[in-house]
């Protein structure tokens, strides 16, 4: 955001001009959603403080009771001075007494850029709020980058944040604390991110675009989908081959490992084809283009071998649930999948604790030369050469068993139609999230694959829009 500000700086757009615009949309947004009250803008000695000078002189100008309680004093010679010395009205101490007292406050003393904790007074003013809070950029706390706290942040009713949403908006706890998150626009011309060239986004049609249906298309055409089913788990192994049926794989198999399992496969879905033949056998079919290695499998050596022959016959290799806890300590063994998808505790087992989520899945995916999707509610999918897509459509009720082997199957099939990796990854999580909201509370996974083609359909609707 501070390349954004500068490149527009230099494109002739005053600091000052941004200040105004920031702290207008501010006002409105106070003005739109609370009622006049007694407020106090809390107000830091950088831009952010500026934009709550500039606020406080607005709402004050509308008839609002106003006063400001400093942080600190602008830097002489700053735009944030500038917006403070066209404050005229009160300045009151920044304590925490004043902050219980207020019937609004507006929190700007830091903002997304924040480099230290929240600590001391400004921590202890933050904690005595007890009025809405309505944030200007961030909660202070919140580090931007992140959206982890630092130190201390409050919880916002309302943010008000500019030009472009940062990752601290869509990832956790930083999206929780937020609130309702309005970007506005402040005057920043839309060309200066062709300068910057921004490598994250927030997951959503449009960054991505589902294969175009074709009348010359048949099942081979849609791709062949292998799902390794294990002897003890088979509903890990039916629920990935669903989904992938459902996102539009032409052809689905279960590869079982023995006749006993593959009895009771061939006794599901009528659709899905079971085969006993050797994995080494599979492989040596080239249009069995795309695998699904993990879901219900024991997280042993021979599961870990069966990735590694995967990948070196080039093959796609969606890697999930056992083949990733089989590779704890030995990342390596998956240098060269498509598409990694653990959970938060499978990362941290093979790469470290994910505490900074969006830099740990890309450091993740450069090390393998995949994509890794780090899934959570604030799902992370990284590309090996730098980009990364955030996903904030994903409600409760998808924490329960089995989703993530939908979800293996969903990208599955997507890459097998003909999508690249990385695009496949955000359509899969974005589709399930969908799927899910369509649902409602209650949901269990074959819920989700009976509605992944409504939830695509959604998803080829935003597109065009968007498009």
């Amino acid at each position: 955001m501070g390349a954004a500000d500068a490149a527009a700086i230099a494109r002739g757009v005053a600091g000052i001009t941004l200040m105004e615009a920031a702290g207008r949309a501010v006002a409105r947004a106070a003005m739109r959603r609370f009622r006049p009250a007694p407020t106090l803008v809390l107000a830091g000695p950088g831009n952010n403080g500026g934009d709550g000078y500039v606020a406080a002189r607005l709402l004050e100008q509308a008839g609002w009771d106003v006063a400001v309680a400093p942080l600190g004093v602008p830097p002489a010679g700053s735009d944030a001075a500038v917006a403070a010395a066209r404050w005229r009205g009160p300045r009151v101490p920044f304590d925490p007494a004043r902050a219980a007292r207020a019937g609004l406050v507006i929190d700007a003393v830091f903002g997304a850029g924040l480099v230290r904790d929240v600590d001391g007074v400004a921590a202890a003013v933050l904690h005595a709020v007890r009025a809405p809070l309505l944030a200007v950029d961030v909660p202070s706390g919140i580090d931007g980058a992140t959206g982890q706290v630092r130190g201390f942040a409050p919880q916002a009713a309302l943010t008000v944040t500019f030009f472009r949403r940062k990752p601290g908006h869509l990832l956790l706890p930083g999206r929780s604390l937020c609130g309702e998150v309005i970007c506005a626009d402040i005057g920043l011309p839309a060309a200066v991110l062709d300068a910057i060239a921004p490598r994250c986004f927030a997951n959503a049609p449009g960054l991505w675009h589902l294969p175009a249906a074709r009348v010359e298309d048949h099942k081979y055409r849609r791709g062949h989908v292998t799902v390794a089913a294990g002897a003890t788990m088979t509903g890990a192994a039916r629920l990935a081959a669903g989904a992938a049926r459902r996102a539009g794989a032409g052809l689905v198999s279960l590869m079982a490992p023995d006749a006993a399992t593959a009895a009771i496969l061939r006794g599901g879905e009528p659709g899905a084809m079971v085969t006993e033949e050797a994995a080494a056998t599979l492989l040596a079919d080239a249009r069995r283009s795309v695998w699904v290695v993990g879901p219900g499998l024991a997280p042993d050596a021979a599961t870990q071998a069966l990735g590694r022959s995967v990948i070196a016959a080039g093959r796609v290799l969606v890697a999930d649930a056992a083949l990733l806890t089989a590779c704890v300590g030995a990342p390596e063994a998956l240098v060269g999948a498509t598409v990694l998808t653990p959970h938060a505790r499978e990362f941290a087992y093979m790469f470290g604790d994910p505490l900074d989520r969006l830099a740990a899945c890309r450091a993740a995916a450069a090390r393998i030369g995949g994509v890794v999707l780090l899934k959570g509610a604030d799902t992370v999918i990284a590309a090996p050469d730098g980009r990364a897509a955030i996903n904030e459509n994903a409600p409760p009720s998808l924490a329960t068993g089995g989703s993530g082997d939908v979800l293996a199957g969903t990208i599955a099939a997507l890459i097998a139609r003909g999508m690249a990796p990385f695009e496949a990854a955000c359509a899969g999580a974005w589709a399930q999230g969908e799927a899910a909201r369509r649902i409602g509370p209650g949901l269990i996974p074959e819920d989700v694959i009976a509605a992944l083609p409504a939830a695509l359909q959604a998803a080829g609707i935003v597109q065009q829009k968007v498009d």
